[in-house]
């Protein structure tokens, strides 16, 4: 049981990872003059980049907001199952802890459609990048682990 839970504790901190790294990094988008992300539009220019603030679009706001909320979420659902760890009665299942990976999972997922669907097609070479392949990643990591949990008993 031991190692389930260990188990268990180490995918939460792999998915809380990934949804850090995929908010922060500069490379939801590629192309060939420098990288977008969702904070800034970085531009290669003689010998560096220059980079400035992405636009105030609703949509990037929206993907901005679900993909914190996500690493929100997955952060309290740890903090719901640490709790509930050590004060959930013998034979009481994490609830709790599920449906608040649930939902990140959830806003990962909206996050990520958001950004599919309305990032402009300007670019002729323009690619997803990295950040973006792991918030895709997260999304079903953090859908399993909240399954787990619905799963999960306690016992002694």
């Amino acid at each position: 049981m031991l190692l389930i839970l260990l188990g268990v504790l180490i995918l939460h901190l792999i998915i809380l990872i990934l949804l850090i790294v995929s908010t922060a990094v500069s490379t939801w988008s590629v192309d060939s003059d420098g990288s977008t992300n969702l904070w800034y539009n970085c531009m290669v220019t003689n010998g560096g980049y220059h980079c400035k603030p992405a636009s105030n679009e609703d949509w990037i706001q929206a993907v901005q907001a679900l993909m914190i909320l996500s690493i929100l979420f997955c952060f309290f659902s740890l903090i719901a199952f640490l709790y509930q760890l050590f004060r959930l009665v013998k034979g009481g299942r994490f609830f709790f802890t599920a449906i608040f990976q649930i939902f990140a999972s959830v806003f990962v997922m909206c996050g990520a459609i958001i950004y599919t669907v309305m990032s402009p097609d300007d670019r002729s070479d323009a690619q997803f990048g990295y950040a973006y392949v792991l918030a895709w990643v997260a999304f079903p990591l953090c859908l399993v682990s909240g399954l787990i949990y619905i799963v999960l008993r306690k016992k002694e």
